[in-house]
């Protein structure tokens, strides 16, 4: 078989899928490298993966039941977006994720625009057992190929929402029961005495990595908890903190 090239109507279709509004439009993504393709095929929601000749035959048991079409490496070039492709990039479904009724644990991310930190926090929050990530406000797209590459394949199996108002994300999760815990540096709660605190069932609230929290979305949580800084480190990045504070409340849980 003569594998695609760049100028082939298939690879020139999904390569537009790296514009949100294509992406919208169509409601289809693009999942690229083994760990996200392997993903997307367990929640069945491909439609086709490219792959080259040499990453054909490398990750062969992985794409023994996949709808596969061979690309040259010029092709698989376009689509990817990674600085070394591995030779797999997966057209998928939109995944039209539900908030579950009862989480324990949740991360509201509002106004979140870096794709690699939203990835991270969808990541970090598969690994720390939450059930749901809310990706709200002014927030990068779940589907953007870097924020997806970031999941490492988190975004297949947690649930990722997209919500327009980050008030109404607090207050939904509110409505489940949970406590809302406002992730911020002048919060009057310290990290590490709020164990009783942080067993409860909690929706933890992240804001931009440049200004944090909006004033008037920080009031509507039920406390503000900071995370103590023993250095002269002015600050941790959105990622780190989200890490500190998901696992601070899995370690809490677990023990209670």
């Amino acid at each position: 078989m003569t594998p695609l090239s760049a100028g082939n109507t298939r690879v020139k279709e999904a390569r537009k899928l790296h514009r949100r509004p294509e992406r919208s439009g169509r409601r289809c993504f693009l999942a690229d490298g083994p760990k996200a393709v392997e993903g997307a095929l367990g929640a069945g929601v491909v439609v086709e993966v490219f792959a080259t000749a040499e990453a054909a035959v490398q990750y062969a048991d992985l794409l023994a039941d996949a709808p596969v079409a061979l690309v040259d490496d010029r092709a698989m070039g376009g689509l990817s977006d990674s600085v070394n492709p591995a030779g797999l990039v997966a057209v998928c479904r939109f995944l039209d994720s539900e908030l579950p009724s009862a989480p324990r644990l949740l991360s509201i991310c509002a106004d979140v625009r870096d794709p690699g930190n939203a990835g991270t926090v969808i990541r970090t929050s598969d690994a720390a057992g939450a059930g749901a990530v809310v990706l709200a406000g002014d927030s990068v797209d779940p589907y953007n190929p870097k924020t997806v590459r970031a999941t490492v394949g988190s975004l297949f199996h947690l649930p990722v929402v997209v919500e327009r108002d980050p008030a109404a994300a607090v207050r939904r999760a509110q409505a489940a029961g949970l406590t809302v815990l406002a992730a911020d540096g002048g919060g009057e709660v310290d990290l590490f005495a709020a164990d009783d605190l942080l067993a409860r069932p909690t929706a933890w609230l992240f804001g931009n990595e440049a200004w944090g929290l909006p004033e008037e979305l920080a009031a509507l949580a039920d406390h503000r908890v900071s995370i103590p800084i023993l250095g002269g480190a002015e600050s941790l990045n959105l990622a780190t903190a989200a890490a500190v504070c998901l696992y601070a409340s899995a370690r809490a849980m677990m023990r209670s």
